[in-house]
């Protein structure tokens, strides 16, 4: 598989299958994804990955949290907050695919807020991590992460494994620190939830479009 079939590839999933992927696999994934490039090569990110007992019991904490009404406390601001313009429309269209394909109305808040909290039940999927960086560091390091966020899912991607990346795994990180060990200084920047797809889940149709090439990209000479 070369860069190209797995950048076409790589989808988002949201309904996985509970089996594991080889512990040496992942240790190896995450072993190549440490290439990734960074500015002044600062390499700023921190992962956290759990699995087998630590998943469950970290599953049943952030449901716990999320019952009891506690409010999110994400450590940076969530980039999808007050978008507006063609930005906001495409996230109200993910969303009605999402809905849409489930059969939940808009009305029906229940069945709604049942869906979003599958994000906080890793969508059954056998492993979670935790993406961090430090407190003290913006947005322009941010892009360091996001580098090496899709460099790990391209990997996933070579050898056969799905993914979902999240920001919703940032709301509540007070259970992931406990859990997950997360070091002091650092936050969570997203989450990724990962394994094997079900290929029967029916959310799991839904294909995100992209725009056209000649609206996202100017080609000056």
């Amino acid at each position: 598989m070369n860069v190209s079939e797995a950048v076409a590839q790589r989808r988002t999933i949201r309904g996985f299958r509970p089996d594991p992927v080889d512990p040496k696999l992942i240790r190896q994934i995450f072993s190549r994804a440490q290439q990734a490039p960074s500015n002044c090569n600062t390499q700023p990110w921190h992962m956290t990955v759990v699995s087998g007992q630590a998943r469950q019991q970290l599953e049943q904490s952030l449901m716990q949290e999320i019952m009891s009404g506690k409010p999110p406390s994400p450590a940076f601001t969530p980039g999808d907050h007050n978008l507006q313009g063609i930005y906001r429309e495409r996230q109200v269209d993910c969303a009605v695919r999402y809905y849409g394909v489930m059969g939940i109305g808009r009305e029906d808040k229940q069945a709604r807020n049942e869906l979003m909290a599958k994000n906080w039940q890793f969508f059954g999927a056998p492993h979670a991590g935790f993406l961090c960086m430090p407190l003290d560091m913006g947005p322009v390091n941010a892009i360091d992460i996001g580098i090496y966020l899709q460099t790990l899912m391209l990997l996933f991607v070579e050898h056969g494994i799905d993914s979902c990346p999240q920001g919703a795994l940032a709301f509540f990180p007070d259970p992931v620190r406990e859990i997950g060990g997360i070091p002091e200084g650092m936050g969570i920047v997203c989450g990724i939830s990962f394994g094997y797809a079900d290929e029967e889940a029916l959310i799991n149709t839904v294909r995100m479009p992209r725009d056209e090439l000649n609206r996202a990209v100017e080609f000056v000479e």
